[in-house]
Formats: structure tokens, C-alpha cells, sequence
């Protein structure tokens, strides 16, 4: 089979190198129905132009990796974009968005075996808990689980905790510092070990003490793509200055940049993560 081919037989690289930091281009959105960019909601719905962006974003020496849905990774794969990439398995996509059933993140996408039988170098995982909804402990059942074979398989394993609620009938993230922090010490506490746990945390207000409530090593999640830019670029050189912080997984933002210059907006990212070349 062609695409098992095209995964098994890649040129694979260590995870971590060099200054021993990470950025990785994320596009794990589509799973969740979540297509939408700034005003635009169907940005990325056009496949084609979606695998264009990330292809050309990959040739980039200073991007390490891509996380991302089977569907994805195996396109990728395929065109011959992911050769010496870290590649990351995005899960849980089964809470879609807007959807009556969204705090229900129940894995939809890869599976940890599949992620190892194919040599996949990550697995990640979204747990979004909401202290009104009795559904979150399955979640984080399911995630503890996932976690503790993870360690036995001694997998790298990315979870992206989040405090959540519904507002006005929709799913809304906590981004402050004090339920950040929250998050952080119940997804550092699931599973069995936590010797192959990474985080992946938005960065909020108070970095500093959302970093000081953990040890393991903790990747940036890009942020919103409204948010100015300048002010954006800002907030992760600040926050990538921090103990523990060991580089930037980034998506949207940097794929639909406002001015549509995405080799710019990865350059840049590229020069806060790694430096100049």
C-alpha cells in the first residue's frame, strides 16, 4: 500500500536536536468541523489549497514537524513532505465544533497502536474539562489511559489541557492564568507515569506562573488568529524565554496570516523558536 509506504520508509529524524527545541505546524482543526479563520469560516476547506500552504511551510529548514489527522499526515506523506519531519498523531477529534455533543472528545482520529505501527514519532491528545459536564471524567479516563501506554510504549505524548464551559449555548476555554495552572496539574496527573508527558499550553497572561505549576516540558499552542500580530509574536519570544518551555506548535496563524504571506509568518516564527539561520 502506498501510503503505509510512504510513512513506514520516511526518513525519520530524532525528536529533539541541536538546541533542543521544537515547531511544529499543526492542522488538526479540519477534524473537529473547526474550518474557520478570523472572519472567514470556511478558510480551510479547500484541501488543496490547505496541503499547498503546508507543503511549502515544510521545505522550511526550521520547522521540525507536523501534527496533524490521518487523512493529512498520509497526504503529506505522499507528496514527500514529511521526510526528516517529527511527525505528530493528533486522537480525539470527536468533539466537533458547535456541536450539542462537543465536550464529548472521544477518540476519533489515530489510535495509539496505529501511531507506533506506522512509526509516528508523537501522539497528541485535546482534554478539555468542564466541572458542570459528569462527561469530562470519561475523558479523562480515556486520556489516562491512553497516557499510561503511551509510557509503556515509550511514546512522546502531547496532551493540550483545557478548563472549559459552555457560554451561550457554545464551548468557551478558560485562558486565564488561574485555570490554565488548574489544567496543568490534573493532565500532569493522569496515567500511570508521566516519563514521556508533554504539555501543549495556550499562552496567557501570567506565563510565568502557568510555567511554575509544571516540570514537563511544554510546547506553545499558537494562539488565536485575531490576535494582532505583532502583539502574538510578542507574547510567545516572551513566553519561549521561560524554564520549560521547549518551542511552539502553531497552525492557523501562521498558515492564513493576514497579509497571506505564510513563508513570512513561519520565517518569523521559525527565528523565535531556533534564531537566525
Amino acid at each position: 500500500m502506498a501510503i503505509r509506504r510512504a510513512l513506514e520508509q520516511r526518513t525519520r529524524r530524532p525528536l529533539m536536536r541541536g538546541d533542543d527545541r521544537l515547531f511544529i505546524l499543526a492542522a488538526d482543526h479540519p477534524g473537529r468541523g473547526a474550518l474557520g479563520v478570523r472572519q472567514d469560516e470556511m478558510a480551510m476547506a479547500d484541501r488543496y489549497d490547505l496541503l499547498g500552504r503546508l507543503a511549502d511551510a515544510l521545505q522550511h529548514p526550521q520547522v521540525d514537524g507536523f501534527l496533524g489527522t490521518a487523512d493529512l499526515v498520509e497526504d503529506l506523506a505522499l507528496m514527500g513532505a514529511l521526510e526528516d519531519k517529527v511527525v505528530v498523531g493528533s486522537m480525539n477529534r470527536g468533539g466537533l465544533k458547535a456541536a450539542v455533543f462537543e465536550m464529548d472528545d472521544r477518540f476519533t482520529a489515530y489510535d495509539l497502536d496505529t501511531i507506533r505501527e506506522l512509526g509516528l514519532d508523537f501522539a497528541k491528545l485535546l482534554v478539555r474539562i468542564n466541572l458542570d459536564d459528569a462527561g469530562s471524567v470519561h475523558t479523562l479516563h480515556a486520556a489516562a489511559e491512553i497516557v499510561t501506554r503511551a509510557a509503556e510504549a515509550k511514546l512522546p505524548i502531547m496532551i493540550e489541557p483545557f478548563m472549559s464551559e459552555w457560554v451561550d449555548g457554545a464551548i468557551r476555554n478558560d485562558l486565564s492564568a488561574n485555570a490554565v495552572i488548574k489544567s496543568v496539574a490534573i493532565a500532569s496527573a493522569l496515567g500511570a507515569s508521566s516519563a514521556y508527558t508533554w504539555l501543549k499550553l495556550p499562552v496567557v497572561p501570567e506565563m510565568d506562573r502557568v510555567m511554575k505549576a509544571t516540570t514537563l516540558p511544554t510546547l506553545l499552542l499558537g494562539g488565536d488568529p485575531a490576535t494582532a500580530s505583532h502583539e502574538m509574536y510578542a507574547s510567545w519570544e516572551a513566553a519561549l524565554t521561560l524554564p520549560g518551555v521547549r518551542g511552539l506548535v502553531v497552525g492557523r496563524t501562521l498558515l492564513y496570516p493576514p497579509d497571506g504571506d505564510v513563508m513570512a509568518a513561519v520565517e518569523r516564527a521559525a527565528q523565535l523558536v531556533h534564531g537566525s539561520r
